[in-house]
Parts: C-alpha cells; structure tokens; sequence
C-alpha cells in the first residue's frame, strides 16, 4: 500500500459545496474524490503532453522527408 501524505487546500465555497454534496450522495471521503481528480488531471496533462510531442515529431519527420526527396532528385540527375 502507497503511503498517503495530508494536503491543506482552499478553494471557493461554490467548489466546496458540490464537493460536499457529493461526497455525502455517493458516500465516497472527500480525499477520496480529491484523490481521484487529481488523478484524472494528471492523466489528461500527461496525454496532452504526449499528443504535443508526437505532432512536434511528425513536423520533423516530415522536415527530414522532404529534405530526403530533394537529396534523391539530387543524386538522380
């Protein structure tokens, strides 16, 4: 089992609201659904991250190809 750490938070009293109705709805802790949020954030960053490096990729790959064809009708002639 993760060792779990205490984090102190402040957020608006409309977030905090919905939070506590939720927690109380589902009978979920709200660290529970902290935990969880964070985690889903995490993962989108991590995907977005992702999804930049393989288009930056792309945009190099291309680059090298088309530095690739002019190379080869050099060498044709």
């Amino acid at each position: 089992m993760r060792t779990k750490r205490k984090v102190s938070l402040t957020i608006d009293e409309e977030t905090y609201n919905a939070i506590e109705k939720v927690s109380r709805t589902r009978q979920i802790a709200k660290s529970q659904l902290a935990q969880e949020a964070f985690s889903l954030w995490l993962k989108k960053e991590t995907e977005a991250l992702m999804a930049k490096g393989y288009e930056e990729m792309a945009e190099e790959d291309e680059k090298f190809a088309a530095l690739t064809l002019e190379a080869q009708k050099e060498v044709s002639k």
